[in-house]
This record gives C-alpha cells, sequence and structure tokens, in this order.
C-alpha cells in the first residue's frame, strides 16, 4: 500500500521538527514531487531561521539585531513504506 502526498508531507514535518532544536519559523510547504518510477515522494519544506545581523538603520528602528533567511531541506520519502531515506538542504543559487 502506497502513501499518498498529504501523509508523504506530514512524514516529513515531523521529521523535520523532531530534530531541530529550536522552533521552526513560517515552516511551509515548497513543493512535491513523486520520483519518475513512483517509489519515492520529494518534499521540499521552506522555513525561516533567525541570523544576527551588524548594527544597521533597521536594527536601530526595530530595536533588534535579528533578521531572517529562508532554508529549504529536500526530503526523500519511500512511498510504500513511509520512511524518511534522506534530507538534504536546497539552495536556490
Amino acid at each position: 500500500m502506497s502513501i499518498d502526498v498529504k501523509a508523504a508531507t506530514e512524514i516529513a514535518t515531523t521529521y523535520l521538527q523532531d530534530l531541530m532544536k529550536f522552533q521552526l519559523e513560517n515552516l511551509r510547504l515548497e513543493e512535491v514531487e513523486l520520483s519518475e518510477d513512483g517509489h519515492e515522494w520529494l518534499i521540499t519544506l521552506g522555513f525561516d531561521v533567525p541570523t544576527r545581523i551588524n548594527n544597521s538603520l533597521a536594527n536601530i528602528a526595530l530595536g533588534t539585531n535579528l533578521a531572517y533567511q529562508r532554508e529549504y531541506k529536500i526530503f526523500k520519502i519511500d512511498s510504500e513504506k513511509g520512511e524518511v531515506k534522506s534530507m538534504k538542504i536546497r539552495s536556490l543559487k
């Protein structure tokens, strides 16, 4: 019995949340793809990560030294067993 895209997305989301040591901000499903042979779901999740920034007019106005950077992870999920086979960083560059 194979899993559907909703189940694959939930598996990837739970896996990511369990691994991260901080609260994921603005977690979203970005892309979904079933491999050509139908054996794997490729699920891309995106989230914001706080990063420190130097003093700037924006920092002074907001009273903060944090900004957010978008990160993306691609999960390969076995479409039959629902197991995470891999998690990779997806770069937009």
